[in-house]
């Protein structure tokens, strides 16, 4: 209204001898200033508009990201604190890089790594499928370097299954420990190619298939076979202590017989590295949470890769969404993967894993890396678009880095991602914003006794010098 009286006191004077009285003059004004305030007004809300829609234009197709209405936050056992785990931006990366750096918390998951996701997923197809049965007294076998036999024990324990675990001697005591304490059996075993008998996975396997018989430890082949269920996997193994197991096209059994055979106790190989539900755990879980997290806005995720399931899983997803999302994996020294992704070959023939006997990955990094093409890592290799080796000395600066900078206390495989993130955003010239996602695996106090043991390092030979991650955040770009 000041606006208005000020005009009226600079024009009322001269006007109004013209127009003949004041109250013309007031009529005059007034319509020559409402009509101004109308013309500011409608150019305002056509700005407004045109904003609002060019925003609307530009902005990435994705479904809206939906609220969750809950009436109660109670969830049912340890299954349900699974998943759902937090995005985390890792400020210090971000802010050095120019862009954001995004880690998914698995660590947060109750048996504390990303495994968890996928001993749930094998369990309940395993379930769905009717050959696993909850309090029957079954057993779980697996071949693991760690985290995933602790996940399958957590659950299992929750659903009322024993667990036998074979796993190399040279893995961190943490472990061991854990799942001591989660009352699985555990049997050791040095570390070996996979054409051993006696390496982890063969091992379990086998265990597995002496299940239910007389001798467990002597049995025969033919004596196993009798035992042995028909499954939908060659991969996975279950066994009986029924008599003799029933095949698909034998007799149907009355109610009595079917409820006896039912709840007879069962072995059951899991098999991670070859089993279909790793990679549908994080197809279906994995993948789309961060979808919606970051509201349909990734330009890059990064995973190492050990059975490969969370790679060609969470990968799938995000390229089924935008095939222009940049997949890449994040490789151990010791680990053949990263020469299959950038040239096609794991080793020479003569080299490859089945013909060479040779130890398991040599590297401080536990849980990623392997020499060998799984069933979960064939289905990535189509959606993989880079690789980065990463080394053990760049590994362990990650780690320390992230420590004395964000207050983040992580294991190798996530050190490892992260550095890979850094060379991606280096290698594209990233400075920008740009979203790239990577996976937490686990928490560092799993790696006390090697990854976080500088004495163990030093022996190693492994320096711990934090300025190797400075030096790479502020080394020049590839378009610089």
């Amino acid at each position: 209204m000041s606006f208005i009286s000020d005009t009226w006191n600079r024009i009322h004077i001269p006007f109004t001898n013209r127009l003949g009285g004041s109250s013309n003059v007031r009529q005059v004004v007034l319509g020559v200033v409402l009509g101004f305030s109308l013309l500011l007004t409608s150019t305002a809300v056509v700005q407004s508009y045109g904003q609002r829609r060019r925003k609307r234009d530009i902005a990435p197709s994705f479904e809206p990201r939906p609220i969750e209405l809950r009436t109660d936050e109670i969830v049912d056992g340890v299954a349900g604190l699974i998943g759902n785990t937090p995005l985390v931006r890792i400020k210090s990366l971000s802010d050095a890089l120019g862009v954001e750096v995004l880690g998914k918390a698995e660590f947060l998951n109750p048996g504390g790594s990303v495994k968890d996701r996928v001993a749930l997923r094998m369990i309940e197809d395993a379930e769905r499928q009717g050959l696993l049965h909850p309090y029957t007294g079954s057993r779980i076998f697996e071949g693991t370097v760690g985290s995933t036999g602790i996940s399958i024990a957590t659950i299992a324990r929750a659903r009322g299954y024993e667990v036998t675990i074979i796993m190399p001697d040279d893995v961190a005591e943490e472990k061991v420990k854990a799942l001591l304490a989660l009352g699985a059996d555990i049997e050791r075993v040095r570390p070996a190619s996979i054409v051993d008998k006696k390496q982890f996975v063969n091992m379990a396997r086998d265990r597995a298939r002496q299940f239910g018989t007389e001798d467990e430890l002597n049995s025969s082949p033919a004596e196993q076979r009798k035992h042995l269920l028909p499954t939908s996997s060659s991969s996975v193994v279950v066994t009986t202590t029924a008599a003799e197991a029933l095949g698909v096209d034998q007799a149907l059994l009355n109610n009595q017989e079917e409820e006896e055979f039912r709840t007879k106790p069962r072995g059951f190989f899991a098999d991670q590295f070859e089993n279909r539900s790793n990679h549908d755990a994080h197809f279906d879980g994995t993948g789309p949470e961060i979808w919606r997290q970051t509201s349909g806005r990734v330009d890059a995720f990064i995973s190492g890769a050990g059975t490969g399931g969370t790679i060609a899983g969470i990968g799938r997803f995000l390229k089924t969404e935008n095939e222009d999302i940049l997949v890449v994996l994040s490789d151990p020294e010791g680990s053949g993967l990263y020469n299959k992704v950038k040239y096609g070959v794991m080793f020479d023939r003569k080299e490859a894993e089945g013909t060479k006997r040779r130890h398991q990955v040599d590297t401080v990094v536990e849980g990623i890396g392997i020499n060998r093409l799984t069933h979960n890592l064939e289905l990535a290799l189509p959606i993989i678009d880079d690789a980065f080796r990463i080394t053990d000395a760049e590994a362990v600066s990650m780690s320390r880095y992230l420590v004395h900078n964000d207050g983040l206390f992580l294991g190798s495989s996530s050190a490892c991602n992260l550095v890979a993130c850094v060379k991606l955003a280096k290698k594209m010239g990233w400075k920008d914003g740009q979203r790239i996602v990577t996976i937490l695996c686990d928490h560092g106090s799993r790696h006390y006794s090697k990854f976080w043991n500088d004495e163990y390092l030093h022996r190693a030979g492994i320096p711990i010098d934090i300025k190797i991650v400075e030096d790479l955040l502020n080394a020049p770009s590839a378009t610089e």
